[in-house]
């Protein structure tokens, strides 16, 4: 039995009257987090995973404005910290920025997006990996995993390859109810949820799908989908 094993540390308060979110043990390298405002974009390749660049105590929201409507996802930190702090820091880095929605399957109710370079599965990513987290991640005897991660519509989840600690930038949308067919895998890191109108326009993307034999796909959605920015909101 193989559990997470990813170090925490304690952030100390700073008055907010909220219990600290644990802070992932990160790479001894320190880069500046990138700034707020996105000026320092954009950047799409890295050396290492990010450093630790949120505030305690702090919610965030990240906002993604499609060309099929707008997604507000609450990311949830206190499950997946570093899962969340990887998003945040690629994302004012510019990264999903006129990225491509271009995997859609609705056999699982899924919508993967996130690779900058390629705007397929194949993208190289950011040029690292970040830990599994949330949960005890057990090794099977075949030598893949099953995590402890249950998905429903609207989740925001991190895209892996099946080996542990895989997952970099690509990241899918759970668009309706049979995302929760991944249950019996459960590796994939969720740590967002999306609001009810997220939600439905999640749903109305999955409505714009079609079979079509020359798709590595098998199908697509009958326009393109582009995420024309991502921003972080936080309160």
């Amino acid at each position: 039995m193989m559990v997470g094993s990813l170090a925490f540390v304690v952030a100390a308060g700073r008055g907010s009257g909220k219990t600290a979110t644990p802070v992932p043990t990160l790479p001894t390298i320190v880069d500046p987090c990138p700034a707020l405002d996105k000026s320092d974009a954009p950047r799409l390749a890295f050396s290492h995973r990010p450093t630790w660049c949120l505030e305690n105590g702090v919610e965030y929201t990240a906002v993604f404005d499609t060309t099929e409507g707008e997604i507000r996802v609450a990311l949830d930190r206190h499950n997946t910290p570093e899962t969340v702090n990887n998003f945040v820091v690629l994302t004012r880095y510019g990264y999903y920025d006129g990225t491509m929605l271009f995997r859609f399957d609705p056999t699982i109710d899924i919508i993967q997006g996130g690779a900058p370079h390629t705007n397929s599965w194949s993208d190289p990513g950011p040029g690292y990996t970040i830990p599994d987290e949330g949960g005890q991640f057990l090794k099977l005897a075949g030598g893949g995993l099953s995590g402890p991660f249950t998905y429903q519509a609207g989740d925001l989840v991190m895209a892996r390859s099946a080996g542990p600690n895989s997952s970099g930038a690509q990241f899918f949308f759970g668009s309706g109810p049979r995302v929760s067919l991944l249950d019996g895998q459960g590796t994939y890191l969720r740590f967002g949820q999306a609001d009810e109108a997220g939600r439905a326009v999640l749903a109305a993307m999955m409505g714009l799908y079609q079979t079509d034999d020359l798709s590595p796909y098998g199908g697509g959605p009958i326009r393109d989908v582009f995420i024309r920015s991502v921003t972080i909101e936080v309160g």
